[in-house]
């Protein structure tokens, strides 16, 4: 089964940063548009960003300024760069792939915790 591979979460205080990876095949990284979404604790799935094959990227009002979304396709990862992290952007952050919905476990993730 093809699946995506987020890493790089943890606990941060409020102003710091973190590097969230997501690992998969290449074939993904090659032909798909890929992105970021992220969940709080009671609220809904949300999208954080997304990146095209050429790198064209997109971020929701909430993350502009202050997240970056880049991609390695011969090293088959793509990155969430977070900076100036706020308490808000505490959730489970998951990687997808437009051309393969089912790849992106919706039971794993990687946590983001940032204290106030």
């Amino acid at each position: 089964q093809v699946q995506l591979v987020e890493s790089g979460g943890g606990l941060v205080q409020a102003g710091g940063s973190l590097r969230l990876s997501c690992a998969g095949p290449g074939y993904i990284f090659s032909i798909s548009t890929m992105g970021w979404y992220r969940q709080a604790p009671g609220k809904q799935r949300e999208l954080v960003g997304d990146i095209t094959i050429g790198g064209s990227t997109n971020y929701a009002d909430s993350v502009k300024g202050r997240f970056t979304i880049s991609r390695d396709n011969a090293k088959h990862t793509m990155y969430l760069q977070m900076n100036t992290l706020k308490p808000e952007d505490t959730g489970v952050y998951y990687c997808y792939a437009n051309a393969f919905p089912g790849a992106t476990r919706w039971d794993q993730g990687t946590q983001v915790t940032v204290s106030s």
